[in-house]
């Protein structure tokens, strides 16, 4: 049986392990493996990889590639966020069978915590990223804030949580909500080990629904004030926030829990994601007056030969990123256990714009404002818009969904009548129900998407020059890449999606995908070993049709 062999994968390490760049043979076809690492590099579009390994062919990102497969051609979700981003390689699902569009997004079913009546109608916001937290947001100094969460894992305050009338009132925490299971989920069934690191304590929600898919969860906020600056205003900053978690997964590669006091084995899943890429992408320049390099500069300019490239912010969170994936290569080969561990690295988004030229800033009320101006239709008939590149939109429940059809001519419209929006055009109706679920049967489905002009940003802070969000390629054609000491260097130009990993994850370890809820709504693939290949279960085939995300 499957199961038996993924124990029996991750209580017996396997011998013989050897640095990167330096196993004698490679072969094609894969093992199984007793460990999966995976890596999201929040951020990191192809160009971005290509570009950093063509400059340092000696970086361990660069290592990692010649023992591995990279997939030019990925894309993460649509919407191109973190939460459905980070659900798609885990669950192998996309929103439509997820129910999660948004970190920031409406529930037609819940009500607020202070206000929940059993049985009662309502609708919030929901939020599951910063500010649910029942830790501190404001540390005087970096060793206050590192001292502070040597000893602390993350925690939510639950006076801060959604409530269900549907369900007696009661609390529903972040791993409620996602509506199928996850890989953590399946292979802690299986009796493996499972741990993650990242950004907000809202990230217990890869616990799944059965809420037991992880033994070790550390979440140190990064929307943290430190010395009165928020964490992802400074490239310093944020690269020590991610050493911060390198250092967690180092313990657990060495068979600690993640603060390294504990004896527990490694885990057969584990990983976090890096957050410097996408902060040097985003971040126009440094914010932190005690930063080692108060004159880095954040996103894009084109070089003499007229090539988008990395300025110094951008170049160097990439470094330290680099010198994370470092550290935990050496401490798996320094644990014999570099053969015996596929490591997996994307991004759970990309960013946009990458060309700084076509930047254009649209405050985000004014998408509200739109339908509330317009004498046909009026205040109360938007109940949510999250809009960070590309603009969701929930309408209010009876009111506005009974006038979805006017209220998405009245945007379409607007292209036509001097375009304050900066739209290409409007999803709505069949179009978006083809990719998503019914908003008028579906408490979560958003109404009405607004596709933008690329490089629309709607946001009105000067120190914001990306974001993501939108189905634009920029924010979702992301880096893949897929690492062994034993595999060949090979470069695979086939589509593929980000939520692809999920079953690729399953079949490192011996195990079946179907055990994932998404694949009896929309089933997926491992990724493929080559261009070209369709074989089936066994390791490769493209997507069927009517399995894809933005169909």
């Amino acid at each position: 049986m499957t199961t038996t062999r993924l124990v029996k994968a991750g209580l017996v390490a396997l011998l013989g392990s050897v640095a990167f760049g330096a196993h004698p043979k490679a072969q094609d076809v894969d093992v199984p493996y007793a460990h999966v690492l995976l890596i999201s590099i929040d951020g990191l579009h192809p160009a971005d990889l290509d570009w950093y390994t063509a400059k340092y062919p000696n970086s361990t990102l660069a290592a990692l590639q010649q023992h591995g497969r990279t997939y030019t051609n990925a894309t993460a979700t649509k919407p191109s966020d973190s939460f459905p981003g980070t659900l798609a390689m885990v669950t192998g699902g996309t929103p439509h069978s997820t129910g999660v569009y948004y970190d920031d997004s409406w529930e037609r079913s819940y009500m607020p915590n202070a206000s929940c009546v059993v049985g009662g109608t309502g609708g919030m916001e929901v939020i599951w990223k910063q500010g649910l937290d029942a830790t501190p947001l404001s540390f005087p100094s970096w060793t206050d804030y590192l001292n502070f969460w040597s000893i602390n894992s993350g925690a939510i305050n639950p006076s801060k949580l959604p409530r269900d009338p549907n369900n007696n009132c009661a609390l529903v925490y972040p791993h409620a909500f996602p509506r199928v299971n996850n890989v953590f989920e399946v292979i802690k069934a299986a009796g493996g080990r499972t741990a993650w690191s990242d950004k907000h304590a809202a990230y217990e929600f890869l616990n799944g629904p059965s809420n037991t898919g992880l033994d070790d969860l550390y979440t140190p906020e990064i929307a943290t004030t430190i010395g009165g600056v928020v964490i992802t205003n400074s490239f310093d900053l944020t690269m020590r926030y991610d050493t911060l978690k390198v250092g967690a997964i180092v313990n657990e590669i060495n068979g600690s829990d993640h603060f390294g006091q504990n004896a527990v084995g490694v885990p057969a899943l584990f990983g976090m994601n890096f957050q410097a890429v996408s902060v040097g992408q985003k971040l126009k320049s440094e914010l932190y007056p005690l930063a080692a390099d108060p004159t880095l500069v954040g996103g894009y300019i084109r070089d003499q030969q007229g090539n988008l490239v990395p300025r110094s912010g951008l170049e160097a969170a990439l470094n330290n990123t680099n010198a994370g994936l470092k550290s935990m290569v050496d401490a798996l080969n320094a644990n014999g256990l570099a053969d015996s561990t596929l490591i997996v690295i994307s991004a759970k988004h990309g960013n946009a714009p990458i060309d700084p030229a076509t930047l254009f800033r649209v405050p985000v009320g004014n998408i509200a404002n739109l339908i509330a101006a317009d004498p046909t239709l009026g205040a109360g008939l938007v109940a949510q818009v999250s809009a960070d590149t590309g603009p969701i939109v929930w309408l209010t429940k009876p009111a506005g969904q009974a006038r979805a059809v006017d209220i998405a001519t009245a945007y379409s419209n607007s292209i036509g009548s001097g375009n304050p929006l900066h739209l290409t055009g409007v999803l709505s109706g069949p179009d978006l129900t083809a990719m998503f679920a019914d908003p008028t049967s579906d408490s979560r489905a958003p109404d009405i998407v607004l596709l933008p002009i690329p490089g629309t940003l709607y946001s009105t802070t000067s120190s914001k020059i990306a974001d993501h969000g939108s189905f634009n390629p920029d924010d979702v054609h992301v880096a893949l890449l897929v690492s062994n000491p034993a595999l060949p260097q090979k470069t695979i130009n086939d589509p593929v999606e980000t939520r692809q990993i999920a079953c690729t994850i399953l079949h490192a370890l011996s195990m079946d995908c179907n055990t994932l809820q998404s694949e009896q709504i929309e089933p997926s693939r491992a990724l493929p070993n080559s261009n070209h290949k369709n074989v089936g279960d066994a390791g490769n085939p493209t997507i069927p049709a009517h399995g894809r995300s933005g169909r």
